[in-house]
């Protein structure tokens, strides 16, 4: 049987090469493979670092007389959702609309023409819990092909027909004002959890884009519920069982809607927006307002993130990986969730002795009882930091983390995905600049580097994966497109290096030209020479991250801040529609459109710092006051006078031979200033 997987650059799809399944990738080839031999397609699409994929694939595709079964009646193509999010996003819109829920894996069976016509997510080895076993389905589908095919075929040819008649009702000529924000605001207040922080019940998912909002919301007017809701919940996150209290960085969400117990896969997505969010709450209350145990809390959970990427996501020639899996070995040789993360009383004593076991129990909330499996806990953070001694807590916590680092690591997915590096690019370069941090700018500076040499070819096109050096076989979605835009954006303003203006640029040329459509300005997930699916996909909410429609938004506004393009600016605002008529309705999963039209109320404002040299001390606190600034979506630009780096600098002189900083909106400027406490008054810094 060939290997068809080998060569893959997928480390979920090599997790399956050794199957006895007869997998194909995703291609034009194993769909005629099917058309020949008159069989349906099993489509199977997970990533590496789910858990119920492994699960599936250990109960069933590893089973041999499953396997022959498949082989016999299917063409199985097997699709990481994270290569291939196209392919995903249409074939889970399907099986939502058919079953009113999806997740992962996601089973798909497809006619020969990529038509699906019965859908399903995970199903057990047996009959279970009022579900099929997979073999029975398997039998049922054959069964229905063999004896029923015209009834399959009408029945996938009604989906297909019901998918296309699903387009956005999008109108280009509403752009959001602040009726639509407040409005927004107030869905949100409806939607909050008062006494655990976040939005919604179990299970709870870091709400990463809806934060982002409300921090600019509050910067922009002031409202202290907003800034209230971003607080509360950015602390009950960091003081559960979500955070690694040890190692940092965030889980996928919490199965319970305290924050306790997380499902324990940590995604590179997560982090870098969840960095960012807190490096932005400490920037919006490190002076007056707040208390200064939540900023000192933003700080350190800043940083901590940042930092756990870097050790633990980042690769070997510069970018990050994916994704730590879930499940790691438990010392017996069993693949256990939570494992490498979990302690109990026992477990604390064996590492620390009796007293400072004691201490470390009381202080990360471990129990005789547990609060996971089996008597085991999830550490987190009470209320306990002014009960013990600060350097008793940083002597245990680093020997905990030798002890942890002696049990089996968790599984990496070293994937690298272009649009989750944007974000973590534009992460960290604001967090080392934030904190003075030059290491992590470079962490950033390395994997901007890859980007542009691995990803992005001849004719700016980019590729949505790498692995080991090697460029991936799928072309970037809108997603990738817009969120490597943002973080070269971000590496602009952090750097003054005017280069990553430019490569964001031609990213965002590619926008304009392929994912938007010129009749009104909606933007597509996939250009138009894309591969044709049977539908082309089109979301504008946030699922685990910025939509790549709102994302483009964003970053196609922040350009235009940059340069005054007018093509730019009105392709934003037409985007930015779709917030007018989804913000108020459903605010919880269009937060990053909320948080650009922020930024396009706000102006965004303009900020140019121009001195001697990026060296001089005077233009430097000039600059770190402008990168501190809260307004929305302001954008800096920082250089001498004479360059042509960014456009902003340009006839932007020295004030009395001193730095000074221009303060603009669409290019025209308040009178330049040589204080950075005026500077800061003028950019919103509460």
């Amino acid at each position: 049987m060939p290997n068809r997987l080998a060569h893959e650059t997928s480390p979920y799809l090599l997790q399956h090469a050794d199957n006895p399944v007869d997998w194909w990738p995703w291609s034009a080839e194993a769909f005629d493979e099917a058309r020949e031999r008159g069989v349906p397609v099993l489509l199977s699409v997970g990533y590496s670092s789910c858990h119920w994929c492994h699960v599936l694939a250990s109960e069933s595709f590893e089973d041999e007389v499953t396997a022959a079964f498949m082989n016999d009646h299917f063409v199985n193509i097997k699709v990481d959702r994270e290569e291939r999010p196209d392919v995903d996003a249409v074939y889970m819109e399907a099986v939502q609309a058919a079953t009113g829920q999806g997740g992962w894996p996601m089973t798909v069976f497809l006619t020969p023409d990529a038509e699906p016509f019965y859908f399903g997510t995970y199903f057990p080895p047996e009959p279970r819990h009022g579900m099929p076993s997979f073999r029975q389905v398997l039998e049922g589908v054959r069964q229905a092909w063999d004896d029923r095919r015209d009834e399959v075929g009408e029945v996938a040819g009604k989906i297909v027909r019901d998918l296309a008649q699903r387009e956005i009702d999008y109108q280009t000529d509403r752009v959001p004002g602040e009726p639509d924000l407040a409005q927004a605001l107030l869905g949100l207040t409806r939607e909050y959890d008062p006494q655990r922080g976040g939005f919604g019940g179990a299970p709870k998912f870091p709400p990463s884009m809806v934060l982002e909002f409300l921090l600019r919301h509050h910067a922009r007017t002031g409202a202290e519920g907003a800034l209230q809701m971003a607080q509360d919940t950015c602390e009950r996150m960091a003081r559960g069982g979500i955070y690694d209290q040890l190692g940092g960085g965030f889980a996928r969400y919490s199965v319970d809607r305290d924050w306790v117990v997380p499902h324990f896969e940590k995604m590179l997505y997560d982090n870098a927006l969840l960095c960012r969010v807190y490096a932005h709450l400490w920037r919006a209350t490190a002076r007056g307002g707040a208390a200064d145990g939540l900023s000192d809390l933003a700080r350190r959970v800043a940083l901590e993130t940042a930092d756990f990427m870097v050790r633990e996501l980042r690769t070997g020639e510069g970018g990050f990986a994916s994704a730590l899996d879930a499940d790691s070995d438990d010392g017996s040789g069993r693949h256990v969730e939570g494992a490498y993360y979990v302690w109990t009383p026992g477990q604390l004593r064996d590492a620390l002795g009796d007293e400072d076991a004691e201490s470390a129990a009381q202080y990360f909330g471990v129990t005789e009882e547990g609060t996971f499996e089996h008597g085991q806990s999830v550490l987190q953070l009470p209320q306990t930091e002014g009960v013990f001694e600060a350097g008793k807590i940083a002597s245990i916590k680093e020997r905990l983390l030798d002890r942890r680092a002696q049990r089996p690591a968790p599984g990496r997915d070293d994937k690298v995905v272009a649009a989750w590096n944007g974000l973590a690019i534009a992460a960290l370069a604001e967090t080392g600049a934030y904190f003075g941090r030059p290491d992590l700018v470079e962490a950033a500076l390395f994997a901007a580097d890859l980007l542009v040499r691995v990803h992005l070819d001849d004719h700016a096109r980019l590729a949505r994966t790498s692995k080991d050096g090697r460029v991936g076989p799928n072309a970037g979605v809108l997603e990738d497109y817009a969120d490597v835009a943002e973080g070269f954006l971000a590496l602009a303003s952090v750097t003054g290096e005017g280069v990553w203006l430019d490569f964001a640029g031609l990213l965002l040329d590619h926008v304009l030209a392929r994912f938007t459509d010129p009749d009104n300005g909606a933007l597509y997930d996939t250009a138009s020479d894309a591969e044709r699916l049977i539908r082309r996909p089109q979301d504008p909410t946030d699922n685990a991250t910025p939509s790549g429609w709102t994302a483009a938004a964003g970053a196609l506004l922040s350009y235009a801040a940059h340069t005054g393009s007018e093509p730019h600016r009105v392709a934003a605002e037409r985007a930015l529609g779709v917030v007018k008529a989804l913000g108020p309705r459903v605010p919880r999963f269009i937060g990053w459109g909320l948080a650009a039209a922020e930024g396009l109320l706000d102006g965004p404002r303009e900020v140019a710092v121009v001195g001697p040299s990026l060296g001089d001390e005077r233009t430097t606190a000039l600059h770190r006051t402008a990168l501190l600034g809260t307004a929305p979506g302001a954008v800096v630009a920082v250089g001498t006078p004479d360059s042509d780096e960014f456009p902003l600098l340009a006839d932007r002189p020295l004030v009395d031979g001193e730095p000074a900083a221009y303060v603009c909106r669409n290019f025209t400027c308040d009178v330049p200033t040589t204080d950075p406490e005026r500077l800061g008054a003028a950019l919103n810094i509460r």
